[in-house]
């Protein structure tokens, strides 16, 4: 099912980016100390007790926008509230509850959607003391947090789950594939869903986004049942106009927060530009199957086409996994691999590899090469095993997870492919600490 879209809404500066980059757990948003710094939005999947987000940061809500670039924040900003299935509203506990905040607080009381309220930069008891100040924004509840140091972000996302309808339950049929048609607009994604379905479902325009929203549509494939996905072009960032364009980036998300393998469509005449590589950063994050689809391939001179080769190893170098085919979506150049390759990724994410052989890779890979020492300390590996609510993720049980140093974790990312394959798959690895009990005989043997 698709993730609900949780919108974080607020004055410029009360550390909305900050937040978003805490739930997400790395360095997304700019985070600076000036008013105004986030100009739009930026998104990312979060998962919180096993419910997938879409979280949405927005630009500083403005009473008066005083130009055209503010007027564009705030409308983009009215449409996310719009779109979003639940709303933080973020205020700053040393302002207090402010003109600005009341007027916020009015407009997403319009809006008649769940809204939580934050109070952040909750450091110190005096500060917790002047939280109950925001019950005058009429809101409910304020729940206080300090995004930049941690605090409350458990009672937050606590908050904001229990404001969400109780999830759906999907059952998916058995030997069913969901995949996503995605990439920038105007690089052919509606063509290609015509030409792998026979038949002119979707509008076909030479006109950028043309395609405003999804179009589901389902192929029997031999005994296969696959669910295609056509979404609208993900534009640049600070290129997202309001109204329908942002709508369908917002699908386009969800589509991707949905499918099992994303088919990433490049144009060839354009090479590859950074928007191809965001929207392949956008799958890998929500942890689904990827392949590359080279479009317009037979407008590519000869002579160009090593070049372009060469361009896409090194641009998508960190999704060296997946797989590459070269298509004319129009001609039909192609097409005919497309399901095989999607439905053999797709096989890759449900594979689940058995304890005992997860655990024997990782000590063989260990024992070869040990992970380096940090101070007097070194890392250890007490067990090794792959989550089975995750597709291609694998728990490692470790003496300490502040000893794992990012090229080394690199490097067990790679054996673990080597090992098991998981072709076209990113492979996530998540360090937890081990028993206390099983620490402390590490400790012992050590000595």
């Amino acid at each position: 099912m698709t993730g609900p879209i949780v919108a974080i809404v607020g004055r410029t500066n009360v550390g909305k980016s900050t937040l978003l980059n805490r739930l997400a757990g790395r360095q997304l948003a700019v985070v600076a100390d000036l008013p105004g710094t986030t100009r739009d939005r930026v998104f990312a999947f979060v998962s919180w007790q096993g419910r997938e987000l879409t979280v949405v940061d927005t630009g500083g809500w403005q009473a008066k926008p005083q130009g055209s670039l503010e007027q564009k924040v705030k409308q983009q900003l009215e449409v996310a509230i719009a779109q979003a299935d639940a709303i933080i509203l973020l205020v700053d506990v040393k302002d207090g509850a402010i003109a600005a905040d009341e007027e916020i607080a009015g407009v997403l009381r319009a809006a008649n959607k769940p809204i939580i309220l934050a109070v952040n930069k909750v450091d110190s008891d005096k500060q917790t003391s002047q939280v109950p100040d925001f019950y005058r924004l009429g809101i409910g509840e304020p729940v206080a947090i300090s995004a930049h140091h941690n605090r409350g972000i458990d009672e937050l996302m606590e908050a904001v789950l229990a404001s969400l309808p109780a999830q759906p339950i999907s059952i998916a049929e058995p030997g069913e594939a969901k995949l996503a048609i995605v990439g920038r607009p105007n690089v052919g994604k509606s063509t290609l869903l015509n030409a792998l379905l026979g038949e002119e479902r979707a509008i076909v325009h030479e006109s950028p986004g043309t395609t405003r929203d999804s179009i589901d549509a389902t192929i029997n494939w031999g005994d296969k049942r696959i669910v295609l996905v056509d979404t609208a072009g993900i534009k640049r960032r600070g290129r997202v106009g309001v109204g329908v364009d942002y709508y369908s980036l917002l699908r386009a998300l969800q589509a991707i927060n949905r499918c099992d393998v994303a088919l990433l469509l490049i144009d060839a005449s354009e090479f590859i530009t950074a928007q191809d590589m965001h929207i392949a950063g956008y799958i890998i994050d929500a942890g689904k199957g990827v392949m590359l689809l080279v479009n317009k391939w037979d407008l590519v001179a000869q002579e160009q086409r090593e070049r372009f080769k060469q361009s896409l190893g090194q641009r998508l170098r960190f999704a060296s996994y997946a797989p590459v085919i070269y298509i004319s979506a129009k001609s039909g150049q192609g097409i005919d691999g497309i399901l095989p390759l999607a439905w053999e990724i797709w096989q890759e994410r449900q594979k689940q590899i058995a304890r005992t052989a997860v655990d024997e890779l990782v000590k063989q890979v260990v024992s070869k090469h040990p992970a380096p020492r940090t101070g007097s300390r070194r890392l250890h590996i007490v067990r090794a095993y792959q989550d089975e609510s995750q597709p291609a993720t694998f728990i490692l049980e470790v003496n300490d997870p502040k000893l794992v140093h990012f090229s080394y974790q690199r490097y067990l990312d790679n054996r673990l492919r080597q090992g098991f394959g998981f072709r076209g798959v990113p492979v996530k690895v998540i360090f937890t600490k081990a028993a206390r009990k099983i620490n402390k005989k590490i400790n012992v043997t050590a000595q």
